[in-house]
């Protein structure tokens, strides 16, 4: 399956132009089954908010496209302890437009490690997919919780993925920079190491 950053008109059932944006209609046209929703650029550059991004997911849904639902603090945010808290809000957002979560796959992307060398250690890793994943089963049922897959992003390499891989709440990976080296392979095959 192939996937795709996709953006949509701010109001729903808004059509247009919308020069620069690719639509969830022209995604699946070019045979996309995953959007990236919530990722930090799109926060931070784009100034979406979470409102948006919610909006953004339920129609990627009701479109039958698979959401890859992008959480994670900035430098900052973590420095004060509101990891968890930033986190918690983004999903809140995500939940208010979901109906099947079959359908999403969450990606904590801690922002002051996408694209910076930085990378979480697998222990914060791991501590922060246990906390999200306690989230889940507080809000939405251990079963949901459980079948969710919750992936790791931010400098993802061929170096530090066996490591996070061996986490017990890291379900995979969404890698950027690293897929367009030949290290990839060695991401794609860590699981087996």
């Amino acid at each position: 399956s192939s996937g795709i950053n996709a953006e949509w008109p701010l109001r729903p059932g808004e059509k247009g132009a919308f020069t620069g944006e690719i639509s969830n209609v022209m995604a699946l046209d070019c045979g996309a089954a995953y959007v990236i929703l919530g990722h930090s650029e799109r926060r931070h550059v784009f100034n979406e908010s979470d409102q948006q991004i919610g909006r953004k997911t339920k129609a990627a849904l009701e479109k039958g496209l698979t959401v890859i639902a992008c959480i994670g603090e900035k430098q900052m945010e973590r420095e004060d302890g509101k990891t968890i808290e930033v986190c918690i809000r983004q999903l809140e957002a995500f939940k208010s437009n979901v109906s099947d979560w079959s359908k999403v796959v969450v990606a904590y992307e801690p922002v002051w490690a996408i694209g910076t060398g930085k990378v979480a250690t697998p222990e914060i890793a791991q501590e922060t997919h246990h906390d999200i994943r306690n989230w889940m089963k507080d809000n939405l049922g251990e079963n949901i919780a459980e079948a969710v897959r919750i992936i790791y992003g931010g400098s993802v390499n061929g170096k530090n993925c066996v490591n996070l891989s061996k986490q017990p709440d890291i379900d995979g990976f969404l890698v950027g920079g690293a897929s367009l080296k030949p290290e990839f392979i060695d991401i794609i095959n860590c699981n087996k190491a």
